[in-house]
């Protein structure tokens, strides 16, 4: 890190997420939102070394502002952790052994930190902030109606909807939750249900909520507009004040104009006829059984559409199939580009909800796949809620849960009907329609407004 510091900067924000590509991206976007508008504020983003290095080959000088900078600590949470999916040793490890080298680094920084936006799972960056007097924002990466559903976890308790029998209970209605609309037991998220990691990950959850109430300011990344009364229930409740900022997409690296520079699987797509692709990005691929992999991989190609699939773990795989002339098969992409190019007309999605936020906002519909975690309730908010997508999961199958390669098939092939299926066609309206709605939020509405309102706050209890 640079100790050349322009002394002129009016603000010293210190971002620090937690070490997850899910949550790191958000937060990194975030900072480079308020960077480009703000350059009188300087911005350091916190991470481990390891993810120092995945990020300086992804945000080169020339990628992100001038006033965003690193600052790292040592590789303090053993990688392979995650890697094995050890999650209750990754959590432990979060929680014991990153505060003592982030509140060294914070000695090093100049000028001092005026505030620290912290992700909400790093509860102990609350107590950072109390002992040297700074203020925190608390920065939640999942949907606010995760965020309620938490937050009322003692009304779950007391109805037994925790850790309750699924095959017993599944189809109960938890219809109690403040502004959140009526779901069933199994839409819960995963950290709800008694099977690993939910347990672990519930009590690092419970006790961050507990902690994040002495935060000076909580900050969602949703659009208000559809969330808006999930929203509004926390805000009447909590003293804490809300600030709903928007996707914290990568919304502000989609006007191109050199298209000559973009990569290969561009050219790929600009050779496709309009809404004629599926899009499929179905997270980690170690996350779904093999039999279950070899069903969806042999139902894409049995249904004859044309396909984008990232498949980090499984290329290789994918590829022996044989993609031909139906389909492209890549590691990795420029996943909201690839979204909003004229020849995607649908998104297959394990339903993480940065992945919501850019299928949301780039006006597509969905095929929702969810596997574990807030992946479950993301995909009733998508299906039931918004009415943007169909469940996978929904098919009438009666072979131990595992979707088959027909009814994939067949559904697929429906949902890519754009011309014919009526119930395909309102989906893609009622999809575009939500896309307007978030990039007007982002550009003029709600979520603009709320950001301004955060930074200005900020800046106003730091001269008071």
């Amino acid at each position: 890190m640079s100790s050349r510091v322009d002394p002129d900067f009016s603000l010293h924000i210190v971002a620090i997420p937690f070490p997850g590509r899910g949550h790191v991206n958000p937060l990194m976007n975030l900072c480079k939102i308020i960077a480009m508008a703000r350059p009188e504020f300087l911005i350091t983003f916190v991470v481990t070394e390891e993810w120092l290095g995945f990020l300086s080959s992804d945000y080169d000088d020339d990628a992100k502002p001038a006033n965003l900078r690193f600052g790292a600590i040592h590789n303090v949470i053993p990688s392979e952790l995650i890697r094995a999916k050890v999650y209750s040793d990754f959590l432990e490890a979060v929680h014991t052994k990153m505060e003592a080298p982030i509140d060294l680094l914070l000695d090093s920084l100049a000028p001092e930190a005026s505030v620290i936006i912290y992700d909400l799972f790093l509860s102990w960056v609350v107590g950072i902030g109390s002992r040297r007097n700074i203020p925190v924002a608390s920065f939640w990466t999942q949907s606010p109606t995760v965020f309620s559903l938490a937050y009322h976890y003692q009304l779950l308790l007391h109805n037994g909807h925790v850790d309750a029998d699924l095959a017993e209970k599944g189809n109960e209605v938890v219809d109690y939750i403040p502004g959140v609309s009526s779901m069933l037991v199994k839409d819960l998220p995963q950290v709800f249900h008694g099977k690993p990691p939910g347990p672990a990950m519930r009590s690092l959850l419970l006790w961050a909520f507990s902690a994040a109430q002495k935060a000076q300011y909580l900050l969602f990344t949703s659009v208000a507009e559809l969330e808006s009364t999930a929203i509004e229930a926390l805000r009447a409740k909590l003293q804490t004040p809300i600030y709903s900022i928007g996707s914290a997409i990568p919304y502000f690296n989609t006007n191109y104009t050199d298209q000559s520079c973009g990569p290969d699987y561009l050219t790929w797509l600009d050779a496709q006829p309009a809404c004629s692709v599926l899009y499929i990005s179905q997270g980690s691929f170690l996350s779904l059984s093999a039999e279950q992999l070899e069903e969806i991989v042999a139902g894409v190609y049995e249904s004859g559409v044309r396909f984008f699939w990232v498949a980090r773990e499984s290329t290789e795989q994918l590829r022996e199939r044989g993609g031909g002339k139906q389909g492209l098969i890549v590691p990795w992409c420029d996943q909201l580009r690839v979204l909003r190019h004229r020849s995607v007309g649908g998104f297959w999605t394990h339903c993480g909800w940065n992945s919501i936020k850019e299928g949301a906002f780039a006006g597509v519909p969905f095929l929702a796949f969810p596997i574990f975690h807030d992946q479950l309730t993301n995909s009733k908010q998508i299906v039931e809620d918004w009415k943007i997508g169909w469940s996978v999961r929904k098919i009438n199958n009666s072979d131990g849960g595992i979707v088959k390669r027909g009814e994939i098939a067949q559904l697929v092939r429906r949902f890519m009907d754009c011309e014919c299926d009526n119930e395909s066609k309102e989906l893609r309206r009622r999809a575009k329609l939500v896309g307007e709605m978030c990039r007007e939020s982002t550009e003029s509405g709600l979520a603009k407004r709320d950001l301004q309102t955060f930074i200005e706050d900020v800046l106003r209890n730091r001269n008071s």
